[in-house]
């Protein structure tokens, strides 16, 4: 099972340090919810569908 995050266009990977990240600036509540990997009410949460544009110009 994925984790919401991984589908997250908010869920970064960072090439440099080897290892992903969340780029939204949270707040202590929420950071503690995306360590502790309780990620299913995040507010910020926006699907990552790479083709949803070309889904609409059909």
């Amino acid at each position: 099972m994925k984790n919401q995050c991984e589908t997250c266009r908010y869920y970064i990977y960072d090439e440099y340090c080897g290892y992903y990240y969340c780029s939204i600036n949270l707040d202590e509540d929420e950071m503690g919810n995306f360590l502790s990997g309780n990620t299913d009410s995040c507010n910020y949460y926006s699907c990552d569908d790479e083709y949803a544009v070309v889904r609409k110009q059909n």
